[in-house]
């Protein structure tokens, strides 16, 4: 288990969604969080003028489960923000870091950027605005450990201030034992039933043997065993059923990310039946014997 730590916020102008400068005891850095629309009133603060990094994050579309955002680093960072205010119109919000002691140069800020850049797509909860991946700079051996500690300062910041990107989902749900089926379950449902359409069918659920940006209220995941997929027209039916391995947060939006134990199977098929209604536009609950003995979509209902 981590250590417990503390974190001293400045918020600037009074407003807890605005300008806030956070500190921490013993910790030589400083980090600053900023709506964008507060960037031309806040740029001329000084310690924009220190070498630092920076991410600047929000959502490319309206539609978008995963955060869009990106990752920069400067001798002097206001010039770098400034040109992103002015170009770059998917950010919202950014956060900046610099040393309070002028502890941080150009190597280090550089060796920053390629490891937040590096864990980001390692991690891949966010999309990535920036085109190039930078290589690793070359540091000596004390430069190194000095800037990964500044590293790990800045991680334990970050989720703090609402972005994810960088940290490892943790699984809300997870089975390791085998699954026994049974012909009734104590709250009305083990499965969950989700609509795909043909590429996501074959790339994702097939393809990769996981489904996400599934919505799934928090008091019902800790009874889903099993997923099962409803496709879309032309086929009208659910056809595939997997056993849940592990259900983790998806994005920043309250979706999930759900993981297969093994490749799906075949269900006998649950057809669409022409009656209005029956269409699986969003999640549905049920039972994995509701659908084995299920015919058409009718049978299932109601839904748990």
């Amino acid at each position: 288990m981590s250590d417990p730590y503390t974190l001293k916020i400045h918020v600037l102008n009074g407003d807890p969604e605005g300008v806030r400068i956070i500190d921490r005891m013993n910790w030589t850095g400083q980090g600053i969080v900023f709506p964008r629309a507060d960037w031309p009133s806040i740029k001329s603060r000084e310690s924009f003028a220190r070498p630092g990094i920076y991410i600047l994050a929000g959502y490319d579309a309206d539609d978008d489960d995963l955060m869009t955002i990106y990752v920069g680093e400067g001798d002097g960072i206001r010039d770098r923000i400034d040109s992103h205010f002015k170009n770059k119109d998917f950010w919202s919000w950014g956060v900046a870091f610099v040393s309070t002691n002028h502890g941080l140069n150009k190597a280090h800020v550089q060796w920053l950027e390629f490891a937040l850049i590096d864990q980001a797509k390692r991690i891949n909860r966010c999309k990535l605005s920036n085109s190039n991946t930078p290589q690793e700079p070359v540091l000596n051996e004390a430069d190194k450990a000095d800037t990964n500690a500044f590293l790990k300062e800045i991680l334990k910041v970050i989720p703090l201030v609402g972005l994810r990107a960088f940290e490892v989902p943790r699984a809300i749900v997870s089975t390791d034992a085998p699954v026994k089926s049974s012909s009734s379950s104590p709250v009305g449902y083990d499965t969950i039933v989700v609509p795909a359409i043909k590429d996501g069918f074959d790339k994702v659920f097939i393809g990769e043997n996981c489904w996400y940006s599934v919505r799934i209220a928090a008091g019902k995941i800790q009874h889903i065993k099993h997923l099962a997929v409803y496709q879309t027209a032309p086929v009208s039916a659910i056809t595939h059923i997997a056993e849940v391995q592990s259900i983790e947060p998806y994005g920043e939006t309250g979706k999930y990310k759900v993981n297969f134990k093994s490749a799906a199977t075949l269900l006998p098929r649950v057809s669409y039946d022409g009656i209005n209604g029956n269409h699986i536009q969003s999640s549905r609950y049920t039972t994995k014997a509701k659908l084995l003995a299920a015919r058409v979509i009718s049978d299932l209902l109601p839904w748990g």
